[in-house]
């Protein structure tokens, strides 16, 4: 991955700060994005231990003109772009009779509409180059539903079929394109579960423990890497056994 520029989006906290941070350590340059100004800037403060050349910037995936500007800038520093990790996603979750309109239309806008227009813009230079890793980041309630997430779910599962038509688009010039699925991740959010609360989420998974983003990031790394140069079209699960699609 040495040199290689790479996008990622959501990458202030949790999983994309993670993910950034790891594609640093094997000396990618990266174009970090988020909505958060001050948080975005700090993972970039520690991205640029490992690789000093990396970028950032404030920006809102459901904009299209900032999508716009983010690969506009990409171009005029590094002039390519070869790895685009679709990470940014929200949750608002409501059983499905009492889902509002807005609750539907916002997640479908960042978890899947924003990926189709990043990647629409970013798979023209990657067609020109004959060379490109995309990686989206799904979910396990993508393939198996989750109560009080029809919204997210739907998105997710969307996004596993888009990623689908898309490697078999773009795989006759060197473009891959890949989901990873985590299951239950650890993340501030968990750590403030009960017990009890905890020990239900660990019967349903196998290795008897939550993943980490480290775990993700991994993944996402090696899909993003050439050592996955023959691999497109599948979603990786990182889920401990949770789900064996």
């Amino acid at each position: 991955m040495e040199g290689r520029v790479a996008i990622v989006t959501g990458s202030s906290s949790g999983i994309g700060r993670v993910i950034a941070r790891q594609m640093a350590a094997r000396k990618a340059r990266l174009m970090l994005i988020s909505n958060e100004p001050q948080a975005i800037m700090e993972a970039l403060a520690e991205v640029r231990v490992d690789s000093p050349d990396s970028i950032a910037t404030a920006a809102d995936v459901t904009n299209l003109d900032d999508l716009t500007r983010v690969v506009d800038q990409v171009m005029d520093v590094f002039g390519r772009v070869d790895i685009l990790v679709n990470n940014a996603g929200i949750t608002r979750d409501n059983l499905m009779m009492r889902m509002k309109d807005d609750e539907w239309d916002s997640v479908l806008a960042v978890n899947l509409t924003s990926i189709f227009r990043l990647t629409r813009m970013v798979i023209k230079h990657m067609m020109k180059a004959r060379y490109g890793r995309i990686v989206n980041i799904a979910s396990v309630v993508g393939l198996t539903g989750n109560p009080g997430q029809a919204n997210y779910a739907a998105s997710k599962a969307g996004l596993i079929g888009l990623t689908k038509s898309l490697a078999a688009e773009v795989a006759s010039r060197k473009i891959t394109a890949n989901c990873v699925a985590p299951g239950f991740i650890r993340s501030a959010m968990t750590d403030k579960l009960n017990l009890k609360a905890s020990e239900a989420i660990l019967s349903r998974v196998p290795m008897g423990e939550m993943g980490t983003p480290e775990d993700v990031a991994n993944a996402v790394c090696f899909l993003a890497s050439d050592s996955a140069r023959y691999i497109t079209g599948e979603t990786l699960h990182v889920n401990g056994g949770m789900y064996m699609g």
